[in-house]
């Protein structure tokens, strides 16, 4: 069964860490680029970072540049989202997305003192 399961989401202090994980299974991921998205309530779901398949090239929204770090680990079939500094905006639920069409459930990210 093809999936990608998000975790690593949780309450953090503005100024904190977070690192979230990719998981995929049913498939390899290395094969794909793969994106991080979030939706904010009542907002709609924005690109934060990506990876290339091809060249491990990464790309990041000028919201989090310096801040995030998108990195894969293929032994794992694993991809990361590194979040530093975090702030009260980058409150979001965050997705995986793999580009071959798939999507995580999703996991939350609330930054709150």
């Amino acid at each position: 069964q093809v999936q990608l399961v998000e975790s690593g989401g949780g309450l953090v202090q503005p100024g904190g860490s977070l690192r979230l994980s990719c998981a995929a299974s049913g498939f390899t991921l290395d094969y794909y680029a793969i994106g991080w998205f979030r939706q904010a309530p009542g907002k709609e779901r924005e690109g934060v970072s990506c990876i290339r398949s091809s060249d491990d090239s990464t790309y990041y929204a000028d919201s989090v540049k310096g801040r995030f770090t998108i990195s894969r680990d293929n032994a794992k079939n694993t991809v990361y989202l590194q979040m530093n500094s975090l702030k009260p905006e980058d409150t979001a639920v965050y997705y995986c997305y793999a580009d071959a069409g798939y999507w995580g459930q999703g996991t939350q990210v609330t930054v709150s003192s």
